[in-house]
């Protein structure tokens, strides 16, 4: 059975940085295209970032762009979300998910075939 697992969640002040982690067992997610969601109280899930298979293309929300940086591993079936300069409206649950068809930069939650269950993080202020 495909299971998606995301890490590297947690507290952190404003200013500072995170690295989550997406791997998964049961699925190759080098066969993918791959992205990060994220959902804060009361809000929609909203895509974050987006990459290709190969990785020659990425994409970000605007309200992250040149903050966060989005990279996988094929070899280790690891994605990774690298996070800096963070600010409290950051403070959600993030989501790794795995694309099959459909447009990445989309980001829209339906077309996703696997999800993980989620890593939380928080930026205090």
């Amino acid at each position: 059975q495909a299971q998606v697992v995301e890490s590297g969640g947690g507290l952190v002040q404003a200013g500072g940085s995170l690295r989550l982690s997406c791997t998964a067992s049961g699925l190759t997610l080098s066969k993918y295209n791959m992205a990060w969601f994220r959902q804060a109280p009361g809000k929609e899930r909203e895509g974050v970032s987006g990459i290709t298979v190969t990785a020659r293309a990425t994409y970000y929300a605007d309200s992250v762009k040149g903050r966060f940086t989005i990279s996988r591993d094929n070899a280790k079936n690891t994605v990774y979300l690298q996070m800096d300069s963070l600010k409290p409206e950051d403070t959600a649950m993030y989501y790794c998910a795995a694309l099959t068809n459909g447009n990445l930069r989309d980001f829209r939650p339906s077309a996703f075939d696997y999800w993980g269950q989620g890593t939380q993080v928080t930026v205090s202020s």
